[in-house]
């Protein structure tokens, strides 16, 4: 089967080549899926799209009328594909709901440590020759309340490494998983009790019309003063204004994204040329502050992942065209 596969990065190429180990053709873009670019899938019956794609209705249409009939989502997240409008027109799409939650959240703990630690701000002081410690002070994890917003697969990593340094663990999920109580001592709250009493948020909920802002200026009040706020979830999740002005009051101590909510166009491009304000000016803002600490969507970014992401993808069009059928095959209303 030929296979068109959009915002083709470098660095997952290889990965995929070789996962689909000449069982289908593949044809590399590197631009996004959208209305500009969607005639580019002329020839092919799947195509695989990464998070920054655009596969809503009118593109979705052209793709169908082009001969496409199976879209592969290389990531677990698929808020950019109208699922109901793929179920309208026929159209098969599959996700790869498991990769690797180990990488995404071990990079969330690394935010934590690193601004916990201030180890930015220490790196930039040794390189100007200050080894002064004033403006460096931490705290021990040891001891802490971390509040997981979504106890899925890479919730429920988390809670195993943050029961390891010692945390106090809260969840909030929809589903409860009776497990995380019992060997990491994980009680489950409501997310108005997990805000007041966690010291440290740490969110993995994924983007659904009811998450959309989920932490608003309202909910970021009712958290602790100086509370630290972690998102490799989506970006969407966070309403980045309500947060730039919390952490100007002070109720927000530190904050570590790894998600944006205004990120497609932005992440995965090199944007070195123009200068940030310029480009996304709440983004540039928001990174001038001390105890703002923004990596770009890459948590997910590890051997292992990239591997599991692209023989999940290549599995995903090989069941379609073997069997008629997929495992991971999504469903819209």
């Amino acid at each position: 089967m030929q296979l068109t596969v959009f915002s083709a990065h470098a660095f997952e190429q290889p990965y995929l080549t070789q996962a689909a180990q000449e069982s289908h053709e593949l044809r590399f873009i590197t631009e996004v899926l959208g209305p500009d670019t969607v005639e580019k899938a002329q020839g092919s019956t799947a195509v695989a799209l990464f998070t920054s794609d655009d596969a809503s209705a009118p593109v979705l249409e052209r793709l169908h009328a082009l001969g496409v009939r199976y879209l592969a989502v290389r990531a677990v997240g698929h808020d950019q594909v109208d699922l109901a409008a793929a179920t309208r027109l026929g159209m098969r799409v599959a996700n790869v709901p498991e990769y690797s939650p180990y990488a995404v959240a071990e990079h969330a703990v690394a935010l934590m440590l690193a601004l916990n630690r201030q180890l930015c701000r220490a790196n930039e002081q040794l390189h100007r020759g200050d080894f002064r410690l004033d403006n460096l002070v931490g705290f021990d994890l040891h001891g802490k309340t971390v509040g997981i917003l979504g106890c899925g697969r890479i919730g429920s990593v988390m809670a195993s490494i943050l029961h390891g340094f010692g945390c106090h663990l809260l969840g909030a999920d929809v589903v409860e998983n009776p497990e995380l109580c019992q060997r990491f001592g994980l009680a489950y709250v409501s997310r108005e009790e997990l805000y007041a009493q966690a010291d440290i948020i740490t969110v993995h909920a994924p983007l659904t019309a009811q998450t959309h802002h989920l932490l608003d200026e309202a909910a970021l009040a009712q958290m602790k003063p100086g509370v630290m706020l972690v998102n490799t979830g989506r970006g969407g999740v966070l309403d980045t204004k309500a947060a730039l002005a919390a952490l100007k009051s002070g109720q927000i101590g530190y904050l570590g994204l790894d998600v944006y909510e205004f990120e497609k166009g932005l992440f995965f491009n090199d944007r070195s040329q123009k200068p940030l304000l310029e480009t996304d000016a709440l983004l540039a803002e928001l990174v001038t502050q001390p105890n703002v600490l923004v990596t770009g969507h890459q948590a997910f970014l590890t051997h292992e992942a990239l591997t599991n992401i692209a023989t999940t993808t290549i599995a995903n069009i090989t069941c379609w065209e073997q069997k008629g059928t997929c495992i991971n095959e999504l469903r819209g209303a």
